[in-house]
């Protein structure tokens, strides 16, 4: 993203589920939250993560028909990240799973006919530790990354491997799935160079 090429504040939409939300971290300790202080005010962060959401239309919490979905379009953002996926991996949501790259086309293509033209970024989605939680696990999630492959070649967007920054890291997932503070700092710090091509403070 080239910050020189926009007047005013750059608006960077975060569409995700609860990891986006913030879910698992203290207050203002989302990604979303801690990505603002790292870009700075030159950009204008807005976080509508969706706790529970999936990417899959067919799912059982659609992203696209939660109300948070409608806002991100109004905020007519400069640039959007998604990261959704990790609710898709519930054996209720795999069962969809051959909607995947269509569905996210779908989602990209509902951001990119907006005047505003935003840039698009989607993720590959946060590691699950261990044996995962909730129905949620690490070997659906790594079996996404070929559908968002197709939905980013597709659509011309840019891929933020969010994964590769948590994995390992399973102390720092407490609940297997959420990040805790430190958790979101590592997804925001991949965000932030998948937007800027630097590491966070770096001149």
């Amino acid at each position: 993203v080239d910050v020189d090429a926009y007047k005013g504040a750059i608006k960077l939409a975060c569409v995700g589920d609860s990891i986006t939300q913030g879910v698992g971290a203290e207050k203002g300790k989302s990604w979303p939250d801690q990505i603002q202080a790292m870009l700075g005010e030159k950009w204008q962060v807005r976080n509508f993560g969706v706790s529970g959401s999936t990417l899959l239309n067919s799912g059982d919490k659609p992203y696209q028909k939660e109300g948070a979905f409608k806002k991100a379009l109004e905020f007519a953002p400069d640039v959007v990240v998604i990261i959704l996926g990790t609710n898709d991996t519930k054996p209720q949501n795999w069962a969809h799973k051959d909607q995947f790259t269509a569905d996210y086309q779908d989602l990209i293509g509902k951001f990119t006919a907006l005047t505003s033209k935003p840039k698009m970024f989607i993720c590959y989605p946060p590691y699950i530790a261990g044996k995962g939680n909730f129905g949620i696990t690490e070997e659906n999630t790594v079996a996404e990354f070929p559908f968002i492959d197709a939905a980013a070649k597709a659509t011309k967007s840019g891929i933020i491997d969010v994964h590769a920054s948590l994995v390992g890291k399973d102390a720092l997932i407490p609940d297997r799935v959420h990040p805790n503070n430190e958790g979101m700092t590592a997804i925001a710090t991949a965000v932030f160079q998948g937007l800027t091509g630097k590491a966070p403070g770096a001149k």
